[in-house]
């Protein structure tokens, strides 16, 4: 087995910058490229309306400029030494966008860091984590800090 493309989607949560320290360790040592995916959450598509109102428009450009520069220098210093890193900011929902990224792209493994959960709550709450899990097309390694 090896892995060449490396998929880490993050919500800039301290679970995601945990679980990015495994995702460098493994880009590392199969020598694969790291992508590093932020979704911000696309109320219209969501909703399925559509809301016609310039101020919308531009709050979305400016949600993905911050979350551009935050992906930029997330977790920088974990990255060091790094050889191949690419920062990509979608829009939409983000178990949606995460799995079709990681489906165009190939990608061979995707890390995502979570909240470990009771077994009540993993039966009421369907998070994003566990719909990548269901319907990624590659293996996915999660990564909770205790």
């Amino acid at each position: 087995m090896k892995f060449q493309k490396i998929l880490l989607p993050t919500d800039f949560s301290d679970e995601s910058l945990y679980a990015l320290s495994y995702a460098v360790d493994l880009a590392k040592l199969f020598n694969a490229k790291l992508y590093l995916l932020h979704v911000i959450y696309d109320i219209e598509k969501a909703s399925n309306l559509h809301i016609p109102h310039p101020s919308i428009t531009e709050l979305y450009k400016d949600l993905e400029s911050h979350a551009k520069r935050n992906l930029d220098s997330f977790g920088i210093d974990i990255r060091e030494g790094l050889k191949e890193v690419e920062t990509v900011v979608k829009r939409g929902i983000p178990y949606e966008e995460v799995i079709k990224f990681a489906d165009e792209k190939g990608i061979d493994l995707i890390i995502i860091g979570t909240l470990p959960r009771s077994g009540v709550e993993r039966f009421f709450v369907g998070s994003t984590t566990q719909r990548i899990i269901r319907n990624a097309p590659c293996p996915v390694l999660v990564v909770t800090k205790k």
